[in-house]
């Protein structure tokens, strides 16, 4: 793996442990009934808080928030970005939290399709109007170079097509353009990469690449 955007090896095996040790403290908390053991179970918790706080841009009193809004047994986030192409370039908007281009989308919503979150995103965020054509990747967010965060995310990639709308910037997004693969601005890596979105050019040169598993 790559860690240049992310600390050197052992920060990143220190925040893996870390993920796991929340993992194992939510879901401990959710079927424990002995006293004694949910005691332990936070303790847990508070540790991984701990260490996180340490090893990612995200400040403890955050990662409480976050951790306190968990329950149930521990599973991964998913994260859903939609392709869009037009004459050769990619559709990408610039986030209001940072200043820097991403893919449309966000955190997948319960009540949704992946494919009907995909085309929720994009309009939202741009303006254009789509339907979803495939899915492109499936990427574990820890494999690849994203900035350490306290969650561990599955990232979905599905190709859509413009079937209406105008550029248009949403609540989130402060800009709406179409770029070529030699002309990528300054990406939010917390979203996306360089290296990911340079694969979505891929299966525009490819189209019958399969699905990308990781």
């Amino acid at each position: 793996m790559d860690c240049s955007n992310t600390g050197s090896t052992n920060e990143i095996k220190w925040l893996q442990w870390a993920k796991r040790l929340q993992a194992l403290a939510q879901t401990g908390l959710t079927y424990t009934k002995d006293v004694y053991d949910r005691e332990r179970y936070e303790e847990l918790r508070e540790m991984s808080v701990d260490m996180m706080s340490n090893y990612s841009e995200v400040n403890k009193e955050q990662i409480e928030l976050a951790f306190a809004a968990e329950d149930g047994y521990a599973t991964p986030k998913v994260d859903i970005r939609g392709v869009v192409f037009k004459d050769d370039r990619i559709l990408l908007v610039r986030e209001k939290a940072d200043g820097a281009w991403s893919l449309p989308g966000g955190w997948a919503d319960i009540g949704f399709s992946p494919a009907e979150i995909a085309v929720k995103e994009i309009q939202e965020e741009s303006g254009y109007e789509t339907e979803a054509v495939r899915l492109l990747a499936i990427m574990d967010k820890r494999l690849h170079h994203h900035p350490p965060e306290p969650y561990h995310v599955y990232k979905l990639f599905i190709q859509c097509r413009v079937v209406g709308g105008e550029a248009l910037s949403g609540v989130e997004t402060s800009a709406v353009r179409f770029f070529r693969e030699d002309e990528l601005p300054e990406l939010s890596v917390e979203r996306n990469t360089a290296r990911q979105i340079r694969t979505m050019f891929e299966f525009l040169r490819q189209p019958d690449k399969p699905v990308i598993l990781d």
